[in-house]
């Protein structure tokens, strides 16, 4: 797949999220909302990486309506990936090496937004760490921190 442009864009993510991941996760309603490349001007602690929307679905819920922790998961590890391609500003092969993640309140019956942003962007390997938070209030859902090869 060529995705190796000289710019990475919201189109170029979109792309991605719709040719390079599997069925089940574009079953989670993912939708991209925001691609940061390049630091503002006046921006003191900055980081790239994107914004990631999973619509709610009854189908992403366990007992009592609450959002599981499989779909949160799956929300962040897909827009942590995403992030790397942005702080690469192109398409990358990699794989998860390790994940953690870190609930902190349950979410029920709204969207989720993954903010995820890359920690460290070496040559062989991509640290990145994501928030989750319900669409509705901002509140955070969940933290979580992966290291990514790059293959």
């Amino acid at each position: 797949m060529e995705l190796n442009g000289s710019e990475f864009h919201p189109d170029t993510a979109t792309e991605m999220l719709q040719r390079l991941f599997a069925p089940w996760v574009l079953d989670l309603g993912l939708s991209l909302e925001a691609v940061d490349v390049e630091a503002p001007a006046a921006a003191l602690e900055w980081a790239p990486g994107v914004r990631v929307r999973m619509a709610f679905s009854e189908r992403v819920c366990r007992y009592g309506g609450i959002i599981c922790g499989q779909a949160i998961m799956s929300l962040a590890d897909t827009a942590m990936s995403l992030a790397v391609a942005a702080a690469a500003k192109r398409f990358l092969p990699i794989v998860t090496v390790d994940q953690t993640t870190h609930f902190l309140t349950a979410a029920s019956r709204c969207d989720l937004i993954a903010d995820a942003r890359v920690v460290r962007h070496g040559r062989t390997m991509s640290f990145v760490r994501a928030e989750v938070m319900r669409a509705t209030d901002r509140k955070s859902v969940a933290m979580v921190s992966s290291a990514f090869a790059l293959t």
